[in-house]
């Protein structure tokens, strides 16, 4: 998949599912179902025109700097089987990112670039994807630096506990054989 038609289907995705991520409190739009939770992730499913669309969604345990004003950051993995398209990683920063930028993603001591655009980042190909659904499955933490436009960089720590069984329970909804 080109990279162009990558970035496509993710801002895609994240049009529809940004409402459910960026509220954390409030409910998921009446589309979403909700598959099940573990340990602060929450995994869902719903139809759209294209087809089924399978995500799981965590916030961070911890971000630094505490008093830094954003929405609530987010990471979310997403399915689209009816579009070919499995393992796609994504982190709302819940702030503009700081344009030409790259986050760097921390799991267990290897780290990922991903790239930016307004208030998100993700991997820049499906194999990366794969890859760092990977090791977020088996990893205990990860570890997200952003650059905001303005303001001190951020690093929002998110625990891993329950993200392999969150992950499960998306690939069984939309069919995803690991």
């Amino acid at each position: 998949m080109t990279s162009h038609r990558r970035l496509g289907l993710i801002l895609a995705v994240l049009s529809v599912i940004t409402p459910a991520v960026t509220a954390p409190a409030a409910s998921p739009p009446t589309a979403s179902q909700v598959l099940g939770s573990a340990e602060g992730w929450t995994a869902y499913v719903y139809k759209e025109k294209s087809g089924q669309v399978c995500y799981l969604a965590g916030e961070p345990q911890k971000s630094e700097p505490a008093n830094t004003k954003r929405k609530p950051p987010t990471a979310m993995v997403t399915h689209r089987p009816d579009e070919k398209v499995a393992n796609v990683v994504s982190f709302v920063e819940g702030y503009p990112l700081k344009e030409g930028s790259t986050a760097s993603l921390d799991i267990g001591g290897t780290k990922f670039d991903l790239f930016t655009k307004g208030d998100s980042a993700w991997a820049a190909t499906a194999d990366l994807d794969k890859t760092i659904v990977e090791a977020m499955a088996k990893g205990k933490q990860a570890i997200l630096k952003g650059t905001p436009q303005k303001g001190k960089p951020t690093a929002d720590t998110y625990s891993l506990a329950g993200f392999a069984q969150a992950l499960a329970m998306i690939d069984k909804a939309c069919g995803i054989k690991r």
